[in-house]
């Protein structure tokens, strides 16, 4: 029997989120400076319909099992996507990334699982925090690649990231992310092992009823 995803307009805007990934790693890898300045557009579009898409579900009552998946792994494959890309651009260790991308893919799949068996695990507050900062540095570090390879821009606003994104401050941004998502993973599993541990053994004895 096939799998279908119901096709409501907010699982439209996130699939949507999914396919504009590799068009925002295509024009963020061109040659040409603009290119650069127009990945940094797809993926501010790319952010925005990820408030709008659970906006719609929410106002309109379209929220599903599928939907309550989809919405944040496309997320995950969005900023996972850039947090990948530092690695090419000379920006990020790539021990700090891998930590960063099998946590949140993992712990995304967990939770779509969860939510399929009827065992929804709620996010913490400090898994949000976890996630804000994540975007403060993948914008900083965006527009940084961006000023340093223009040389207008370079020259208009150079001075303002050697203050605010040298390599030592980046490293240093890039440690405190890593470290935040890992304990915030950590904490995840903790605060949540009951379920968890319930979640696997009902599979393990038995289809559950839904």
């Amino acid at each position: 029997m096939m799998l279908r995803i119901p096709i409501s307009p907010p699982n439209q805007l996130t699939l949507l989120r999914i396919l504009m990934t590799p068009v925002f790693l295509y024009y963020l890898f061109s040659e040409n400076p603009v290119d650069k300045q127009i990945a940094l557009g797809i993926f501010i579009i790319a952010a925005i319909t990820d408030w709008y898409d659970g906006y719609v579900a929410r106002r309109w009552g379209f929220i599903t099992r599928w939907g309550k998946f989809l919405d944040p792994l496309a997320d995950k494959i969005l900023t996972s996507a850039a947090f990948i890309s530092f690695i090419y651009i000379g920006y990020a260790e790539t021990w700090m990334v891998w930590i960063i991308v099998v946590r949140d893919l993992f712990m995304t799949c967990l939770r779509g699982y969860a939510e399929f068996k009827g065992k929804p695990i709620n996010t913490s507050g400090f898994a949000k925090t976890k996630t804000f900062f994540q975007l403060v540095v993948i914008y900083l570090f965006l527009v940084n690649y961006i000023v340093r390879t223009s040389d207008n821009l370079n020259l208009q606003f150079g001075w303002f990231f050697d203050m605010t994104a040298s390599p030592a401050i980046m490293y240093f941004l890039m440690v405190i992310t890593t470290l935040l998502t890992a304990l915030t993973g950590l904490m995840y599993l903790n605060s949540n092992k009951n379920i968890i541990t319930d979640l696997f053994s009902r599979e393990q004895h038995g289809p559950t009823t839904e």
